[in-house]
């Protein structure tokens, strides 16, 4: 299995790894504009954003999947607070299929400064005073004392978009 990751974040290309491990993919992760705003305010512009990093993979690199994983924040129908939402798309040049990772309630305090202008993996930096969330544990482990952690959440998007491309069901 020949997949390009249309981000070259070592979270999202494990995320990517771990996940197909037992199609023993050959993964390429190319560094792809996604399209949208840096902090996605919604599932659409979430999920857009996904999209496009996932054609764009494939079509820099050739591969027979591209995938783009892309995490934004939203309000959500029937959920006080700011979520955090993690979704994935995946194309065969032919098909695009989207799924999504966990959601989780940000805290007030980040939601507060996300609303201000600023982007979560900063915020979350300065919140716990460390540097580089978003390439490591990321909010979702923070977050969750490490029930779940980044590079799960996101393989749980990947699973979701690949799958489908890769069975019958879907044709």
């Amino acid at each position: 299995m020949d997949v390009a990751v249309g981000s070259t974040n070592p979270v999202k290309v494990d995320a990517v790894e771990r996940t197909l491990e037992r199609y023993e993919p050959t993964v390429t992760a190319v560094a792809v504009d996604s399209g949208v705003a840096e902090q996605p305010w919604s599932i659409a512009e979430t999920v857009t954003g996904a999209e496009t990093r996932a054609r764009r993979a494939l079509e820099v690199t050739g591969a027979s999947y591209g995938v783009g994983l892309e995490g934004g924040v939203a309000r959500l129908e029937g959920v006080s607070g700011l979520s955090l939402i993690m979704w994935g798309a995946a194309t065969d040049g032919e098909r695009m299929e989207r799924g999504s990772g966990p959601t989780l309630r940000l805290p007030d305090r980040v939601a507060g400064r996300l609303e201000d202008g600023e982007e979560l993996g900063p915020v979350m930096d300065d919140v716990l005073g460390r540097e580089g969330i978003a390439e490591s544990d990321g909010a979702a482990g923070v977050l969750t004392n490490g029930l779940t952690d980044r590079t799960r959440a996101l393989g749980e998007a990947v699973a979701c978009s690949v799958g489908p491309l890769l069975v019958d069901q879907y044709d």
